[in-house]
């Protein structure tokens, strides 16, 4: 990763007078040698950096000269706005976006490419994008674009901006709709190996922000993911089918899930999501901060959510199995999870701490299991107990919660009496009423040094302490 500091400013001091344009001082030539280390700065090859002109051409013929040359950094100068539509990254090329530097998306959806897929023109809909839980994992129109690349890096202190806006459909104090599906996603990135995001700040994404499909050897370290706290779908970061995954020091506050595993069905040749581990994040939604689903043809397993801060959310961890994979082997420890309800129509999720859920997504579909899941030291606080529903089958075993603390407040005016399973056969939600823990269809399900308080505004809404019904192996001891 370039420096900030002292190695690329002397060097780039040093040189002359670049175009009129710019009171930016560049080399003679397009590239800069940096000790190894070429710099190829877009500005160099005609990007304007006014946030009005289209520098799309410009920005993409640096990534191919890098690329042609034998890889290094493309820069982006600070105190800039780019415009820019569909830009393709390459094997071997690093982003570098300066401190105060901003690629911002194009206002012009013609910028934005289909990449050759002529099957697939955005889809108007006349149904709210929340209830759209069929897609395939393969968006129609990119912004930051990879596929088959190795060592693809996008660093520095700068920003990308989607420019959500442009996107917009209907509008209410509590969520917005998109205006097509699936909109634009800020980073597509397909069977990258060797993938590194570090520091950048991205911000205003229309769809999932992060979407890395067959990915592996991936590090996410320091990044900010900042996004429309009511705009459905624009989820933080999703690996899906990835390996050998690292997502560390990040700050993520996004509608839908901060972050996300799925396994698609349009990429099951890529496999399993396994290997990853998630540490020392801060994370806030209106949706889940961590969530496994729904999409969920392949195994999850191998999975360590660990150190981590969830505020202001409405729901802190969710598995959300609906589909023929499984999750297995998943260790949750040492979390803070704050959570409230937000609009009941239009976001899944009761204010769950936890819920772990297994049930058909339709009649042709079948489920597979969830087993083998550890929670530890984990303190909760909030407007719901936790869920565990499984389908008739007894599809989730084998769970142990240890040392876990859980605080009932009330926060809001919203009702605090059912529990949500959607997307599901007949998108059900259970009426019930809210208990501290409600579980069905589970074997060796154990809580050991279990606390519980409820404020004084909750004891009116509580059904039970404990439902708990078709259970095998169930217990609760409490500290």
């Amino acid at each position: 990763m370039l420096s900030q500091t002292d190695p690329f400013e002397a060097c780039m001091s040093c040189s002359n007078t670049g175009p009129t344009n710019s009171n930016v001082q560049y080399a003679e030539t397009d590239i800069v040698q940096m000790g190894v280390v070429m710099i190829y700065n877009v500005d160099n090859y005609g990007a304007v950096g006014d946030g009005v002109h289209n520098d799309t051409p410009a920005i993409q013929a640096a990534i191919d000269a890098c690329h042609e040359n034998g890889g290094g950094c493309v820069t982006f100068s600070g105190g800039r706005t780019y415009r820019s539509g569909t830009l393709i990254l390459r094997s071997y090329v690093e982003l570098h976006l300066e401190t105060g530097s901003c690629l911002k998306g194009s206002d012009n959806l013609e910028d934005f490419n289909l990449l050759g897929r002529q099957n697939a023109a955005p889809s108007q809909i006349d149904r709210p994008t929340y209830e759209n839980c069929d897609y395939t994992g393969q968006p129609t129109l990119f912004f930051l674009y990879a596929k088959d690349c190795e060592y693809v890096s996008i660093t520095g202190f700068g920003k990308i901006d989607g420019n959500e806006k442009i996107f917009y459909g209907t509008v209410s104090p509590w969520h917005i709709d998109g205006s097509f599906y699936p909109r634009v996603p800020l980073l597509f990135l397909e069977h990258v190996t060797h993938l590194t995001l570090t520091h950048v700040t991205l911000t205003g994404s229309a769809f999932w922000t992060t979407h890395m499909i067959g990915c592996e050897d991936v590090l996410i370290d320091g990044i900010r993911i900042l996004n429309n706290l009511r705009l459905a779908n624009c989820d933080g970061i999703d690996p899906d089918h990835c390996k050998n995954v690292r997502i560390t020091n990040c700050h993520i506050e996004s509608a839908d899930d901060c972050i996300v595993f799925k396994n698609t069905a349009h990429s099951m040749q890529y496999g399993t999501c396994e290997n990853i581990l998630v540490d020392n994040c801060t994370l806030m939604s209106t949706s889940a901060a961590i969530k496994f689903g729904t999409e969920s043809e392949a195994p999850f397993r191998n999975i360590t959510v660990t150190n981590c801060c969830i505020s202001h959310t409405n729901r802190g961890i969710s598995m959300q199995l609906r589909d023929n994979g499984f999750i297995e082997n998943v260790t949750f420890s040492n979390l803070n999870i704050d959570t409230r309800l937000f609009s009941k129509a239009h976001w899944w999720g009761e204010a769950e701490p936890i819920a772990i859920t297994a049930v058909k997504r339709s009649d042709d579909k079948n489920v597979g299991h969830i087993r083998n899941v550890t929670f530890q030291n984990i303190h909760c606080t909030g407007e719901n107990g936790i869920l565990i529903y499984g389908d008739d089958s007894r599809n989730i075993s084998d769970i142990t919660f240890q040392d876990i603390d859980l605080h009932l407040v009330h926060r809001t005016d919203w009702p605090k009496n059912t529990h949500d399973l959607r997307p599901c056969q007949n998108n059900t939600i259970l009426t019930d009423g809210m208990n501290a823990v409600y579980a069905r269809n589970a074997e060796r399900v154990h809580f050991t040094n279990w606390r519980l308080s409820v404020d004084d505004a909750m004891e009116k809404h509580m059904a039970k302490t404990y439902d708990i019904e078709k259970c095998t192996d169930f217990t609760i001891n409490e500290a």
